[in-house]
């Protein structure tokens, strides 16, 4: 079970876009993740008439390390890291390690 998944909130702890807060659009692999609105780049663009696409300089989001985010925690209003708990038995979830809540609830 990753620490991070898709759809998460996240506050950035390291590099240009400290402090930022945002969502994680998609996982790249193990180690990487999109975030909306942090990392973002400016690609230059060819026009491709046969797609209908118009070519000039367009921003995009690029990965950015998991060690460099940490899950926001809403109730400490904080970022905070993340833990694991079997309830129930045989049911893993996720828990911030400050407060102990669960992160899925």
């Amino acid at each position: 079970m990753e620490r991070v998944k898709k759809g998460d909130n996240v506050i950035v702890l390291t590099g240009r876009d400290k402090g930022k807060r945002g969502v994680v659009v998609r996982r790249v692999d193990k180690d990487h993740v999109v975030v909306e609105g942090v990392n973002r780049v400016k690609k230059h663009v060819k026009p491709n008439p046969m797609k209908g696409q118009t070519g000039g300089i367009v921003d995009k989001d690029m990965p950015i390390n998991t060690s460099n985010i940490a899950l926001f925690n809403p109730q400490t209003q904080k970022a905070d890291r993340v833990g694991f708990k079997i309830i129930d038995g045989d049911r893993k979830v996720r828990v911030f390690k400050s407060n102990g809540e669960m992160v899925d609830a």
